[in-house]
């Protein structure tokens, strides 16, 4: 605790009951925002509005502390993405013109270029070119629960949820934690590594032996796999790779391994009756 933020006993012991409520948010949040948003920059949001929860919480108000604390950290979190320019302009401009590149170049060749080809074009190292095309695909990566990336409140976890919603909601945990457990080896540990365990991408490329490049290329694969997966499940959808091809076949490989080890109740264990993660 900051040793410049007073508090009672009775306030400390609800900041310290409640910090768990605050590490769901996060790594609720971080599973649908770009990798470059930092856990601990909205761990410090969070934390900082639960102290301020707690002091400025009032029994008498009838609201339980666990709702007014997950409306305040909400509150923070919402602001902390707001104040983050995870997909500037210009980022935007040279994707701009990278594709206005591409396709001179594909109409003057009569197939589509190659990355140096198209480098070369744009006077710039292929390296760069991968990274604009790298932090685009960040900025437009859709969820893994699903849900398009959209306005800071949309990457939030809702703070008031009725029963029906509460319901949905841990199923939604529950699909993305068994579509998790059966991606592809390699996949799977980057994954759990570079979100769950929140390690540097650094570390994991050492770990497998590959470049950073290497891991962010696999990480975007797995995101793809998990959205395949947890949509064609969540919401009915035939999956967009259900095509021939070696792909595509190994998309309908995946998906049916998510349906043969999920069940209702193996789902909503993964969490309490209050959708945080239940103790392993």
């Amino acid at each position: 605790m900051n040793a410049t933020t007073t508090v009672t006993r009775e306030q400390e012991t609800l900041i310290r009951e409640n910090m768990a409520l605050v590490g769901h948010m996060v790594r609720e949040t971080l599973f649908k925002v770009p990798p470059h948003v930092h856990r601990d920059d909205l761990a410090s949001a969070g934390y900082a509005a639960l102290v301020t929860a707690a002091q400025g919480f009032d029994e008498a108000r009838g609201v339980p502390f666990g709702k007014f604390a997950a409306m305040r950290v909400r509150g923070a979190l919402l602001d902390e993405l707001r104040g983050l320019d995870w997909a500037s302009r210009s980022v935007r401009a040279r994707a701009r013109r990278a594709e206005q590149a591409r396709q001179e170049l594909t109409a003057q060749l009569g197939r589509t270029p190659t990355e140096t080809e198209l480098a070369q074009l744009l006077g710039v190292a292929v390296s760069e070119l991968a990274s604009v095309h790298d932090d685009v695909q960040r900025a437009a990566v859709l969820s893994l629960q699903g849900f398009a990336a959209g306005t800071a409140e949309e990457m939030l976890p809702e703070t008031a949820l009725n029963p029906e919603e509460m319901l949905l909601h841990r199923e939604r945990i529950g699909y993305l934690h068994d579509a998790v457990a059966v991606l592809p080896e390699r996949l799977r540990f980057v994954v759990e590594e570079s979100y769950l365990r929140e390690r540097p991408l650094a570390e994991v490329a050492a770990e497998l032996q590959v470049t950073e490049s290497r891991v962010s290329q696999l990480r975007t694969e797995a995101l793809a796999l998990l959205k395949d997966g947890l949509s064609t499940h969540l919401e009915q959808q035939q999956s967009a790779a259900a095509k021939d091809g070696c792909v595509a076949r190994k998309r309908a490989v995946y998906v049916a391994k998510i349906a043969a080890r999920t069940t209702m109740a193996s789902r909503l264990a993964v969490t309490d009756a209050q959708g945080l993660l239940a103790a392993a």
